[in-house]
């Protein structure tokens, strides 16, 4: 009994969050209804990655997009648990919050420590990319530099976004001042293309009973 529940608090230690619900952090491959065929795709991504991932080896994961509420960010908790029984580390982390928390630090001293665990985990998992406008500071100094950091050494990285990788280049192009820097959104995105596989997930939204 001792050994299952030592086996439990590892197997939790491994996974790390930032502003994710306590479910998600549940979350089983095996729950994922797989009655469409976008999630029998995406489970099958994820089980490929977890037999591939090798730590420096250049892994692509999973930039996975679709409507609010089909199970995009139980699917990144899913994730996080399935790489976590090969022992491999991992971060969720729910953008538009952790961005906000951000701001609020600009003149502390953990503003670096913050943006270093997430820039440095060996896997991250940024969830609802795009949910809200960027400032110029967050898209180019903050997510830029995690990103470029992240492709230039191999650690995977996996998205979720209500937007496809065309609409979010649109997207992080207007800045919070309404202002259009199509050439930095798309260096962005060059950063994510680089990084992840575009994945669609269809079905019907959970959130409603």
């Amino acid at each position: 009994m001792k050994e299952a529940e030592d086996e439990r608090k590892k197997h939790q230690a491994l996974i790390k969050s930032m502003f994710i619900p306590r479910d998600i952090l549940n979350a089983k491959l095996e729950n994922i209804d797989l009655k469409e065929d976008s999630r029998i795709r995406v489970v099958n991504m994820v089980l490929s990655f977890s037999e591939e991932y090798e730590a420096g080896k250049q892994v692509k994961g999973m930039y996975l997009y679709g409507s609010f509420g089909v199970g995009k960010t139980y699917i990144l908790g899913a994730i996080a648990n399935e790489i976590a029984k090969k022992k491999i580390p991992s971060m969720l982390v729910y953008v538009p919050e952790f961005m906000r928390e951000l701001k609020g630090s600009l003149h502390a001293n953990s503003l670096e420590d913050k943006i270093d665990a997430v820039k440095k985990v060996k896997v991250l998992m940024l969830d609802d990319i795009g949910a809200e406008a960027m400032s110029s500071w967050i898209r180019d100094d903050i997510l830029g530099s995690i990103l470029q950091y992240r492709m230039l050494e191999n650690l995977p990285t996996f998205f979720t976004s209500n937007f496809s990788m065309k609409d979010l280049q649109s997207h992080l192009s207007v800045t919070q001042r309404g202002e259009e820097e199509p050439v930095k959104s798309a260096r962005i995105m060059e950063r994510i293309k680089n990084l992840a596989d575009p994945y669609e997930l269809k079905g019907r939204n959970w959130r409603e009973r």
